[in-house]
């Protein structure tokens, strides 16, 4: 992947030096993320439960006070992987910027935030276990750099491009945020059976998918950004943390009506559908009927 010589966002808070802020409470505004190897997606493997009702057990279950996060400062200059991440972010506001300005709106860019083991968030507790997140209450992205080593190690999905398709998911669920389709959804599930409400999210994991592949098209088109087997690297991070992948290596079957995320191919089909298209227009999954 080629960002030397790109420019780094401003948007990125280096919390890793405070430990991790303490605080606990599911505080409203779900978090949305890619992190499907979570404790909380384990226990729904496991037990047949909502993932998201889990999420809401582990951070205390009930509304809480936000409690205040510690003060970040920028990445230091000789940190790679934040150099790294902060550059891929600001690929992604460069692009986002102009899909904006083209439909008449003005793109408001999200919060990066580095954190280790812990982290207090608008939306709860927020842990490394559950990878990298969206807040939709702070519009802040969370990241502990670990889940890279996690991606290569644990996950099958290493390369530098499978990394940046990670922030570009979750600036797809920031995205969605500013459309007000995850609030529509949220609101929809509420109203919704915990299979329905299941299926919903399974629409916005996708569609994040795709714009993530709206963001590397227009990327490459206008830095040329990608090496070769780059395209191959993200494709293989969306095929690994499928539902269907990570349930047969989580509990050896596959349930899926517990589906939060969609299959491995369905998340590839979206990245690869985006990628292809450069459109967000193409990026409807709502509107996509039964065959996702």
């Amino acid at each position: 992947m080629r960002l030397d010589g790109h420019r780094e966002s401003d948007n990125v808070e280096d919390a890793r030096q405070g430990g991790g802020g303490g605080g606990s409470g599911f505080i409203g505004g779900r978090s949305i993320g890619i992190g499907t190897v979570a404790i909380a997606l384990i226990g729904g493997w496991i037990f047949g439960i909502n993932p998201l009702t889990v999420l809401s057990l582990l951070s205390g279950g009930s509304p809480a006070p936000v409690a205040q996060q510690a003060p970040a400062t920028k990445p230091p200059a000789g940190d790679p992987m934040a150099r790294f991440v902060s550059m891929v972010l600001a690929d992604t506001e460069d692009v986002w910027r102009e899909q904006f300005r083209a439909a008449g709106s003005t793109y408001r860019e999200p919060k990066l935030r580095l954190y280790k083991g812990r982290e207090v968030t608008a939306c709860g507790s927020g842990q490394a276990a559950m990878g990298p997140f969206y807040c939709p209450g702070d519009e802040k992205i969370y990241i502990d750099l670990s889940f890279y080593e996690d991606m290569r190690t644990r996950m099958g999905a290493p390369g530098d491009f499978a990394q940046a398709y990670v922030i570009a998911h979750e600036v797809g669920h920031h995205v969605q945020h500013l459309a007000g389709i995850s609030d529509k959804v949220e609101q929809a599930r509420r109203r919704s059976s915990p299979q329905a409400g299941n299926a919903l999210s399974v629409r916005l994991e996708l569609q994040a998918d795709c714009y993530a592949g709206v963001w590397a098209h227009h990327a490459q088109r206008a830095r040329q950004i990608l090496e070769q087997g780059d395209v191959e690297e993200a494709l293989n991070a969306a095929s690994q943390i499928g539902d269907d992948t990570l349930q047969k290596k989580g509990q050896g079957r596959v349930v899926p009506e517990n589906f939060t995320h969609g299959t491995s191919a369905q998340r590839v089909s979206w990245f690869k559908r985006g990628m292809a298209s450069g459109s967000v227009d193409q990026c409807d999954t709502f509107k996509a009927g039964a065959n996702l």
